[in-house]
Parts: structure tokens; C-alpha cells; sequence
């Protein structure tokens, strides 16, 4: 990798001085010629066998040039390593290469490790090619290569797939010898191998389709990092302070991004250093949200409760807010307490962050009559995610909080989440018993009478929609 400024071609201003001389030197000789020529009896015509022969090899130059200019290069004489071929190499490694091998490649037998590699080099001419020499020396293959410009250097991003043996301080010591500064290196799977471009594309669709899918897919684009959602306005009404500029601000280890709700959307990843390329990329999707507006999938499903009746299971947004109220006003005390943990004149504060795409996905239960008596959700809280259930008096013990349960560990297990946890109270037993349903590791946690029970998601087990669903509802019909 060069600067644009190293990569011109030198001006070589000897050789056209040659050229020039050379040039004036044959228009003397051919005048002389032609003087002493065009006085014989045969001169006119010696002089056009001359200039048909001067034509001839003007025109088996000009071919021979072109030829020699597209030949490749020899391999005569060799290099030493690290020369002016193993840089060609390095490089040529760098741009070509899901499953091609450099020098001295993996063997197709031996057992192999993805990692992802990122490190910092100087912007200079070789400082790319060194650093594919000495992955090359390694044994290591480069699957996809991604750079990101700074103001001093330039962060290069690797896919690398390496012998088994090949531990990460050695991989990192060959780095720093080659001069890769700030390295950081982590255990990479198959999901790392789609290339940027198309895991870019990939996500602006899934958010384009979901409002919900913009924390997720800021997550997968940064890596490992921490989203919070913070509102410009508390759930009692008041203003937090919270805000950003339109184009974001960033922070060495913290993004900040303006919300389309006039909030904020804190990315942090103290780890590593955000990179303007990455802050660019996250702003964009940020701004491919704000424009499309709140939106939400339409498809429900109908399902047959054992007693026969009919209900509609789909996706809920804050157009719900009004329904979920009254379902509230429907709702005992005693069951708005064991939801909220809290006062229970406060439950609808709740109800418009609940229902926000931003906080979450949100599941929402309603009769043949269009009346809405059950709310899931599946709440993003950092790197954790919380599920939580409140179902109508009349329509508990019906099996729709196992069943909206199940839907929302499924959601979770799509967005990758690696747990779920819900908070209540020990004497709750139609939560304690639905989680117990999923048939998932569960943990216990009993802090000042408030019980949290932990489900570690286990993707072999969850690997189709709803398949950790108790089977008391039975699906009628998919719309």
C-alpha cells in the first residue's frame, strides 16, 4: 500500500536528453545522405527504398516494444527474501485471496484458525508488503484485507487463517517485527468471512426492514462494543440532557450518533479505538434509519388456544400505545406489580419506551375482536438482553406467556445474543415455570427479594423459530 504521491512514475530527464541529441544527430546524417544521394542517377529512387525500409523498422519496433512491455517478469537471478519479489508476493497475497496461500501455504490436512487481526503501519511504500512477508513466513493466509486511513498511518484489518499451532503472542511478535503497531488480535469464525462490502449491504438491508435491527447491526459492523439507547426525555417526562450534533461526535473509544427520537446512541469499545472509517460507516446507517422513519414487520401469525379460541400473534410499536393502555386499565394490581417491580401508577410511563424499536423488539398478543391482552419483550440492555411478560388476568394460564416467551428466546437467538435474563419475584411461578419450559441452562439470582433468573442460549438446540416453544397453542394459519 503507497501513497498516491510515492506512486508516481520517475521522470527520467537524462535519458530524454539522450533522445533529443540522438534525434538532431540522425536528421544530419539523413541531410547528408540525401545530399550526396540525390545527385547520382538513381538517387530518387535509393531514397524511397530508404524510406520504405525506415517505415518497416519504425513498425517492428513499435510491435516489439508493445510486446516486451506485457511480458511477465523474468524470474532469472532470483531475490533474496524481502526483496523487490517477495514484496510483489506479499502484496499480490493481500489483494487475491479467499483460500489462495502465500508462501510456504497450510497444507490441506492440517488443521487451521481463523483470526482476526488488526494493526497500525506507517503510509509508506512497503510498509503493507513487509507485514504480508512476514505472514507469509508464518504459514498464514490472508482471506480478506480491509484498510482504514488515519491522519498519521494507516489501520490495516486482516481474516487470517493460520496453522492451529500458531499462538496469538507469536503472531503478534512477527507483527511488531515487521512494524505493525497497536496490534490487536481475536478468534475469528465463519461468519467473518463475508467481505465488508457485502456485511455492510447485508445490514443496511436488515435495518431498512426493522427499526429494531439498528443496534444489532451497529454491533455486528464494530465488533465487539457496547450500545446504549439513551432519550432525550425520561420516562417521567423530564429532559436527560442527552443529545449529539447531526454528524455524531467521536471519541477515540466512544461514538456518539443523534437518534432519530432526538436521543442518543452511545457505541463504546474500550478495547480498541473507533477508526473514522468505522465512525463514517455506523453514521450512515444511522442516517439510512432516520430517513426511513419508524417502521416495523407486518407478518402475524393465528394460533388456537386448547379451549379453541383464536388469537393473533405480531409485532408491536408505539402505534399499540393506545391499546396497550387498556390493557392496563384491564390488568389487576397485582399483576401490573409483579411486571413492573415498582409503583404501579407509574406502569404507563413505561409503555411508550417499551414500545420504541429502538429499546427492543416487542411482541403483542390480541383476540378475533382486534383487543390487544398480552405485550413480550426482548429488551437490548448493553451487551445483555432482558425478556419480559405481562399477560391480561382474564387469558393467564392459557400457555401465551410460554409462547410469547419462546418467540422472544428465538428472536433472541437470531440476533445472536448469547443470553437472555428476566427479572422478577420469587413468588412469581408463571414466570419461574415458563422459563423452566424452554428446557435452556438456567441461573438464579436473588437480589433484595428480586429474583433474576439467567437462560444461556445454546444456538444447536435453538436453531429454527420457536422450536423452544411449549406446545399448548397450536398455529392455525401464517398471514
Amino acid at each position: 500500500m503507497t501513497s498516491a504521491k510515492s506512486a508516481r512514475r520517475p521522470h527520467h530527464w537524462r535519458r530524454d536528453l539522450i533522445e533529443l541529441a540522438a534525434l538532431f544527430t540522425a536528421v544530419a546524417v539523413a541531410d547528408a545522405i540525401a545530399n550526396l544521394i540525390g545527385h547520382q542517377p538513381d538517387g530518387p529512387y535509393l531514397l524511397v527504398a530508404s524510406a520504405v525500409a525506415l517505415v518497416a523498422t519504425a513498425a517492428f519496433h513499435t510491435w516489439w516494444a508493445r510486446r516486451h512491455s506485457h511480458a511477465p517478469p523474468s524470474g532469472e537471478g532470483g531475490s533474496a527474501p524481502g526483496g523487490a519479489d517477495a514484496a510483489e508476493h506479499g502484496v499480490r497475497v493481500a489483494a487475491g485471496m479467499a483460500g489462495g496461500s502465500g508462501a510456504g501455504g497450510i497444507a490441506g490436512a492440517e488443521e487451521t484458525t481463523l483470526w482476526r487481526m488488526r494493526t497500525t503501519v506507517r503510509d509508506a511504500p512497503g510498509s503493507l508488503a513487509a507485514l504480508c512477508v512476514a505472514l507469509a513466513g508464518l504459514r498464514v493466509d490472508i482471506l480478506t484485507l480491509g484498510t482504514h486511513p488515519l491522519a498519521q498511518g494507516t489501520v490495516d484489518e486482516f481474516l487470517l487463517r493460520a496453522p492451529a499451532s500458531l499462538q496469538a503472542q507469536e503472531l503478534s511478535r512477527e507483527i511488531a517485527a515487521a512494524g505493525g503497531t497497536s496490534t490487536w488480535i481475536e478468534r475469528a469464525d465463519a461468519h467473518d468471512l463475508v467481505d465488508i462490502p457485502t456485511r455492510v449491504l447485508s445490514l443496511a438491508t436488515r435495518t431498512a426492514l426493522d427499526a429494531a435491527e439498528l443496534p444489532l447491526a451497529l454491533r455486528q459492523l464494530l465488533g465487539r462494543c457496547t450500545i446504549h439507547s439513551l432519550p432525550a426525555v425520561s420516562v417521567t417526562g423530564r429532559p436527560t440532557g442527552e443529545s449529539a450534533p447531526v454528524e455524531g461526535v467521536l471519541e477515540e473509544t466512544v461514538m456518539r450518533l443523534r437518534d432519530l427520537s432526538g436521543g442518543v446512541i452511545s457505541v463504546e469499545r474500550p478495547y480498541l479505538p473507533f477508526t473514522p472509517t468505522e465512525f463514517a460507516r455506523a453514521r450512515a446507517l444511522v442516517e439510512l434509519d432516520a430517513r426511513l422513519g419508524p417502521r416495523v414487520p407486518r407478518g402475524e401469525d393465528v394460533l388456537t388456544l386448547p379451549e379453541g379460541n383464536e388469537i393473533t400473534v405480531r409485532r408491536a410499536d408505539r402505534g399499540d400505545l393506545a391499546a396497550a393502555r387498556a390493557m392496563h386499565d384491564r390488568c389487576s394490581q397485582r399483576t401490573l406489580g409483579l411486571r413492573y417491580h415498582g409503583p404501579v401508577s407509574d406502569a404507563d410511563r413505561y409503555l411508550d419506551h417499551l414500545l420504541s424499536p429502538r429499546f427492543g423488539r416487542t411482541l403483542a398478543v390480541q383476540t378475533a375482536s382486534g383487543k390487544l391482552v398480552a405485550l413480550g419483550h426482548l429488551l437490548w440492555d448493553g451487551d445483555e438482553t432482558e425478556v419480559a411478560l405481562l399477560v391480561e388476568d382474564d387469558w393467564q394460564r392459557r400457555g401465551i406467556g410460554s409462547e410469547l416467551l419462546g418467540r422472544l428466546v428465538a428472536l433472541a437467538v437470531e440476533a445472536g445474543c448469547d443470553s437472555v435474563y428476566a427479572v422478577t419475584q420469587s413468588h412469581n411461578t408463571g414466570m419461574v415455570a415458563a422459563m423452566r419450559a424452554l428446557e435452556l441452562p438456567l441461573d438464579y439470582q436473588i437480589e433484595e427479594g428480586t429474583l433474576v433468573i439467567t437462560a444461556r442460549l445454546t444456538t444447536d438446540r435453538l436453531t429454527t423459530e420457536g422450536s423452544a416453544r411449549p406446545s399448548a397453542p397450536t398455529e392455525g394459519a401464517r398471514r
